[in-house]
């Protein structure tokens, strides 16, 4: 199934999502469906199919939720790693370190604040001449970290600042428009094997391609179970927030982000995720 939100009756409602057309569930957001299916004990996907109207609307997806906390992990993809590595003229280096440790990265990304949804904009930071997507499988989180759903994710990254000074990481991975969700969420009892995900990504400046990339989700290198398990360690994440699960696709200098770029990120049964880029602060 596939969950999300559209504009209808002049507010943010939760919707299920077919080919072309979206059928609203009345009175609910996302974050309130989930609240009250945990409230109540109930199963998401049979709470769904009891209170989704029969009516349909043609209505462009919404961003699918509005997030209490959004967290990321990083270095996940042994791509990631070695490239962020020869940035600093080192092969082995800790960001290889956090790749193959026990421990993985984890980051807070923020909250809805910082958060958009399909064809809305994405951020670019005055202070950054190095933006670069960072496409990801994310997953909707219950409580006690169940996952509920899987959907694509856009880990906007001023890496630029990250390089000049790991310790800048907030800096270069928070702020205005840093981080996109949608179309949707595919409830994961349709997705039995996250580990088979293709993701793409492209960037197109104006008529121009100026990127494309793809990496199958087979080579993430952490199972999802053990990433939810270090971020909920002395940490009680609340239901209703989205973990990233981290990029393979590593976009170059030479494809740094411009005003007016548009970012499109697509996955397996997933949909599209399509951003323009616009400045920010």
């Amino acid at each position: 199934m596939k969950l999300g939100q559209i504009e209808w009756d002049g507010r943010l409602t939760a919707a299920v999502f077919g080919d072309g057309y979206a059928q609203p569930v009345p009175g609910y957001t996302v974050r309130e469906l989930l609240d009250e299916t945990e409230r109540r004990h109930l199963n998401l996907v049979e709470f769904l199919k009891e209170h989704v109207s029969k009516g349909q609307v043609e209505a462009p997806p919404s961003i699918p939720i509005l997030p209490r906390e959004v967290w990321a992990c990083g270095c996940t993809y042994e791509m990631s790693a070695t490239f962020r590595d020869g940035e600093h003229g080192t092969r082995g280096g800790f960001y290889y370190q956090a790749h193959t440790a026990p421990r993985p990265e984890i980051f807070f990304k923020g909250t809805q604040r910082v958060c958009v949804g399909p064809d809305a904009k994405i951020g670019l930071r005055s202070d950054s001449t190095f933006t670069a997507p960072e496409p990801e499988l994310a997953v909707l989180l219950g409580s006690k970290g169940r996952i509920l759903g899987y959907t694509l994710a856009n880990d906007v990254s001023a890496w630029d600042i990250e390089r000049e000074n790991p310790l800048y990481l907030p800096q270069s991975k928070i702020f205005t428009g840093c981080c996109a969700l949608g179309p949707w969420f595919v409830t994961a009892d349709e997705i039995t094997h996250p580990y088979a995900i293709n993701l793409g990504c492209t960037i197109r400046r104006g008529e121009t391609l100026l990127f494309e990339g793809e990496c199958s989700t087979a080579k993430l290198g952490r199972k999802l179970e053990l990433l939810i398990e270090y971020l909920l360690r002395a940490n009680p994440v609340p239901a209703g927030s989205v973990m990233l699960t981290g990029t393979g696709i590593i976009v170059t200098q030479e494809a740094a982000l411009q005003a007016g770029d548009v970012v499109t990120i697509t996955g397996d049964g997933l949909g599209s995720l399509s951003n323009e880029v616009a400045p920010v602060g």
